[in-house]
């Protein structure tokens, strides 16, 4: 445990050591300024998308996801971003229910333009994969 604890340390101090930061919507943190370009670093909005890959037809598949992530997600952040397997979970009419889930974690300027795109990339998703919401 304690070199565990000594890692992380360590692995933080090397991290402000060269200056990756990073600020999630609602930090009060002041900005950083970036060691390497000299210039503040502009604040960042932190959007978290939950995909349940359960749909009427099916579950979506491995490829049809890689598919999306292709042609929807990567081509309007292209800046980078997360995405991980998550074990989903819901209640309905009294029953829980679980579906595999994708997680999709985007930081992105605070833009309209970013915003259409986060709005675009869901549409897609209830056009083409889910169908519409009740």
């Amino acid at each position: 445990m304690r070199w565990t604890n000594a890692g992380l340390t360590a692995t933080f101090i090397t991290g402000l050591n060269t200056g990756a930061t990073g600020v999630s919507q609602g930090d009060s943190r002041p900005v950083v300024r970036d060691r390497t370009c000299q210039s503040a670093a502009a604040p960042q909005m932190r959007t978290t998308l939950y995909f349940g890959l359960g749909r009427p037809k099916g579950m979506v598949s491995e490829l049809e996801w890689q598919l999306f992530m292709r042609d929807e997600i990567t081509t309007r952040f292209p800046q980078g971003l997360t995405v991980w397997d998550a074990p989903g979970q819901w209640q309905s009419k009294g029953e829980i229910g679980h579906e595999r889930t994708k997680v999709l974690v985007l930081v992105h300027p605070d833009t309209t333009a970013a915003n259409e795109a986060i709005q675009a990339a869901e549409k897609y998703i209830q056009r083409n994969v889910t169908g519409p919401t009740e």
